[in-house]
C-alpha cells in the first residue's frame, strides 16, 4: 500500500512536470495552437477546456512578447520606419541622396536586430557556434548588398564595401570593444584565447596574400595575358581560399574545438565561479523565424541602397570610395559593433574576438572569394585586384591587429590605438580618388 501511494505521488509529480513543460513549449509550433483551438471548440467537459484556453492565451502572449522584444524593446528601433520611407521616396521623388540616407538609417536597426536574434540563438548552441553564427548573420547584410551590386555590374562597390567591412571590424569594432572593456574592468587586465587569435591572424594574412598577388601582377605589368591572367588567378585563389575557410571551420568546430574553450575552463579550474548564463528572451524557433524575416527585409532595402549610391555621391559631393569603404560597412557592422562591445563589458573577450576578428576572417576568406565565384557564374569580371591603395591599407591593418593580438591580453590603450588607426584610414579614403577607370 505504501509503495503504491509513493508511486502514485511520484506519477502525479511527473505528470505535473510534463504538463508544465508542454505548457511552456507549446508556443513553438503553430499547429499545436490550431489543435488547441479546435479542441476548445469541441470539448464540453470543464476540466479539459481550462488548460486548452490557457495554452491559447499563452500562445497569443508569447507571439506578442516575441514581437515586442524584437521590434519595440530596443531603442534603436525608432529608426525602423526609415526603411519604408526610403522605398516611398524612391518611387515619389528622384532624390538619390535622401533615398540613400534613409536606406542607411533603415538598415542600421535591422543589422543590430539580426545580431540580437543570432545572440538569442547562441544561447541554445554554445559559445563557439554562437560566435560563428553571429559573424555569419552579421555578414548577411554585406553579402546581400554585394550580390545586388554585382548584379548591377558595380564591381568596385563590392570590392570596396567588403574591404571596408574588414577594416571596420578589425579597427573600429575591435577598438571600441577593447576600449570599453578596458575602461569598465580597469585596472584588471582582460585576457582572451591567444591560440585562437593567432590562428585567425594567420588566416587574415593568407587572405591578404590572395588579394595582394592579383594587384601586384596588374601593377607590375607581368601578366601573360594582360587583363585575363589576373582574373584567372583571382578565380583560382578564391577557390583555394574557400577550401582554406572550410578547413578552418572543421578545425574550429570539430578537430580542435577544445582550443576554443580553454579560457573559460582555466577560470573554472582557478576556482573562479563561472557567470550565470543569461536566459534567452525568445525561443529557438522564434529566433530562426526572426532571422529569416529580417534577412529578407535587409535584402529588399539593399536593392534601393545600391541603386542610390552614385546619385548620393554626386549630390553630396563625396567620393564613391568613401561611401563604399566607410559608410556602408558602419551600417552593415551595426550588429557586430553592438554585440562585440556588450561581450567585452561582460568580460567575455573570446566571444568579442569571435565576432570582430571572426567576422573579418569570414569576409576575407569566404565572402570575397564567394563573390568572385558568383561573379564568375553571372559573367561579371569580379577579381581580387583591389587596386594598390586598398590592398596596402588592408595589409598594414592586418599587421597592426596581428601584433595587438599576440600577447593574449587587452586594455583600453590598445582600443584607443585601433580607433585612431581607423580614423587615419577613413581620412585617407575621403581624399582618395578611385582611378580604376584610368588604368583600364
Amino acid at each position: 500500500m505504501h509503495h503504491s501511494k509513493m508511486g502514485s505521488s511520484k506519477m502525479e509529480s511527473t505528470l505535473e512536470k510534463i504538463d508544465f513543460e508542454s505548457d511552456e513549449e507549446s508556443p513553438l509550433t503553430l499547429s499545436q495552437s490550431a489543435g488547441a483551438k479546435q479542441s476548445f471548440q469541441f470539448e464540453t467537459s470543464s476540466h479539459t477546456t481550462v488548460p486548452n484556453f490557457r495554452t491559447l492565451r499563452k500562445l497569443q502572449f508569447t507571439a506578442f512578447h516575441s514581437v515586442y522584444v524584437v521590434l519595440f524593446k530596443a531603442k534603436i528601433n525608432v529608426l525602423l520606419p526609415f526603411g519604408p520611407l526610403a522605398v516611398l521616396l524612391h518611387y515619389t521623388t528622384g532624390r538619390h541622396g535622401w533615398v540613400f540616407f534613409f536606406s542607411l538609417l533603415g538598415i542600421t536597426p535591422l543589422a543590430e536586430r539580426l545580431g540580437y536574434a543570432t545572440e538569442q540563438l547562441a544561447c541554445y548552441t554554445g559559445n563557439t557556434v554562437g560566435g560563428l553564427l553571429n559573424a555569419t548573420f552579421g555578414n548577411a547584410t554585406e553579402m546581400i548588398i554585394s550580390i545586388y551590386a554585382l548584379k548591377n555590374g558595380m564591381i568596385r562597390v563590392v570590392q570596396q564595401s567588403l574591404l571596408g567591412s574588414i577594416l571596420s571590424n578589425m579597427l573600429l569594432v575591435l577598438g571600441c570593444a577593447f576600449f570599453t572593456g578596458g575602461i569598465v574592468h580597469y585596472p584588471k587586465v582582460q585576457r582572451f584565447n591567444q591560440t585562437a587569435a593567432i590562428v585567425s591572424s594567420g588566416l587574415l594574412l593568407m587572405a591578404v596574400m590572395g588579394i595582394l598577388f592579383p594587384a601586384v601582377l596588374h601593377f607590375t605589368h607581368t601578366e601573360v595575358h594582360f587583363g585575363k591572367s589576373e582574373l584567372a588567378l583571382s578565380r583560382f585563389s578564391s577557390c583555394i581560399m574557400l577550401v582554406a575557410y572550410a578547413s578552418y571551420l572543421f578545425f574550429q568546430l570539430k578537430s580542435h574545438a577544445n582550443l576554443y574553450d580553454s579560457i573559460d575552463e582555466d577560470r573554472e579550474n582557478n576556482g573562479e565561479e563561472p557567470e550565470e548564463e543569461e536566459a534567452p528572451e525568445i525561443t529557438m524557433w522564434e529566433a530562426i523565424a526572426w532571422l529569416t524575416i529580417l534577412t529578407l527585409w535587409v535584402s529588399v532595402l539593399s536593392g534601393y541602397l545600391v541603386d542610390a549610391i552614385q546619385g548620393a555621391s554626386d549630390s553630396w559631393n563625396m567620393p564613391v570610395s568613401f561611401i563604399s569603404v566607410i559608410l556602408l560597412p558602419i551600417v552593415g557592422n551595426a550588429a557586430e559593433h553592438a554585440s562585440a562591445i556588450m561581450f567585452a563589458v561582460k568580460d567575455k573577450l573570446d566571444i568579442t574576438l569571435g565576432v570582430a576578428i571572426g567576422s573579418s576572417t569570414q569576409i576575407s576568406m569566404f565572402v570575397i572569394p564567394f563573390c568572385v565565384v558568383v561573379g564568375w557564374i553571372m559573367g561579371q569580371p569580379m577579381d581580387l585586384n583591389f587596386q594598390l591603395f586598398e590592398t596596402a591599407t588592408l595589409f598594414i591593418t592586418v599587421l597592426v591587429v596581428a601584433f595587438m593580438l599576440q600577447e593574449g591580453t587587452s586594455n583600453y590603450f590598445k582600443g584607443v590605438m585601433l580607433i585612431l588607426c581607423y580614423l587615419i584610414v577613413a581620412a585617407s579614403f575621403f581624399v582618395h580618388i578611385d582611378n580604376k577607370s584610368d588604368d583600364d
